[in-house]
Formats: C-alpha cells, structure tokens, sequence
C-alpha cells in the first residue's frame, strides 16, 4: 500500500507552511510545494498528491506552475485533484506535469458524455473522488427523483470506465469493512483521503485491500512520520 503526501495549493504555495525540524529547532520552514515534494521523495514517497484549491473554486487548473515546478523537481509521478472539471482541464493538468488526475463526483455524476470524454483523454489515469459518508451523498443536490446509493453510484461509474476512486472521509475514521467490499466486489483501486492519523490504523487498511493513502495535515505537522508510515503500510 502507497502511502502518499498531499500538498493543498493556494496561490502558488503550499497552504501549510512544512517545517520538518520543528522538533529539534533545525532546518527552514518553507511553503515552497517543490522542496516540500523533494523531502518526502528523499524519504521514499511514490507519488505526491497536489490539489488545487485555488482551481477547485475556479473550475480549472489555477497553479499551474506550481504544479510545474514540482514536475520538474521530483522525477515521481504526480496526482492533481482541484479543478479537474472536464477533458479539457484533464488535457491542461496533463500538459502541466500530472500523471494523475482526480475529478470531483459532481462533475460526472449524472453527466455521462462528460465522464466518457474524460475517460477517453485519461484513460486508467483518471480517479474520481467520492465522499463515502452517507450524509453527504443524500445532501448532494441529484438531478435524478431517486438519488442513486453507494453502491449503484460506484457500479455506474466502474462499468463507465472509471478504475480508480479516491474517497474522502471528512475527518472521519475509514470504514475498513466497506473499503473492503469495495475492492473485492468492483476490483477498483481505491485510495483514502482523510479520516488517518494514526499509523496504527494502515496495517488495517493495507490488509482490506486499500491500494494508498492520501496524508496530508498529519505529515505536514509532523503528528505522522513518513518513514514510520511507510514501513507500517509494507
């Protein structure tokens, strides 16, 4: 199980401001998305997460060099969540430096030309993200008189093409029993976004079949240690 580095773009510059040798009163704080890259890839990290949260209000791509800058620092391949609305956006975060890259449920949900086109450009590149909270599925304003569940909206989206889901968890604690299901049941990879911030919590979700984790906050505030998340997730 990967587990991944997530930097939140805002203006150019990580949102979190990373200082590695906070502990000891070493080393420099940066907000520089590139150097915070380089570190976790020195400690072994496979992938970075990046999200454009600037691109995220706009509908498109907004840190484009930012993303760039850590393309080209970082020979590691990267994943750009935030703004990735369409084909077209898809096509901009490509030319960027993305390897990967995640829509938002909205933007394909009950719009299937959209999800094909998309689907067509990335290919097994593309991941949408869900929220796995129940709540927030009934909340979503559906077009449709009876909103799809869990489990049909994932079957809709699998048998469209999609191969890869990241779901978020709003804080919340992972349900390892449903991440399960969802792996043996639609063979999708799945990764997690929040909800981690404890190590002891990856051998569970490596052994439900969890293929990364997303670790934002709790690496960038040094309450997770990345070579210790790393050797719990082996």
């Amino acid at each position: 199980m990967q587990v991944i580095p997530s930097l939140d773009l805002q203006g150019g510059r990580s949102r979190l401001v990373f200082w590695p040798g906070a502990s000891t009163g070493t080393g420099t704080p940066t907000d520089r998305p590139d150097r915070i890259a380089r570190h976790f890839v020195e400690l072994g990290a496979p992938l970075i997460h990046l999200v454009d949260l600037d691109g995220a209000k706009s509908g498109s791509p907004v840190n484009i060099s930012a993303i760039q800058e850590v393309a080209r620092t970082v020979a590691t391949p990267l994943q750009v969540a935030g703004g990735i609305d369409g084909p077209d956006q898809i096509e901009l975060a490509f030319a960027a430096g993305a390897t990967r890259v995640v829509m938002p449920l909205w933007a394909v949900a009950e719009a299937p030309d959209v999800l094909e086109r998309c689907v067509a450009v990335a290919g097994d590149w593309l991941a949408v993200g869900l929220d796995a909270r129940p709540e927030r599925l009934r909340e979503y304003p559906w077009k449709a008189f009876v909103p799809p569940t869990f489990d049909e909206l994932v079957a809709r989206l699998t048998t469209s093409g999609v191969r890869r889901f990241v779901l978020s968890h709003g804080g919340a604690a992972p349900d390892v029993a449903r991440l399960a299901a969802l792996r043996q049941q639609y063979g999708a990879e799945v990764l997690v976004a929040g909800g981690v911030t404890e190590i002891e919590v990856l051998p569970r979700l490596r052994d439900a079949g969890v293929s990364g984790v997303l670790l934002g906050e709790a690496l960038m505030s040094g309450a997770i240690d990345y070579p210790a998340a790393l050797a719990a997730a082996a």
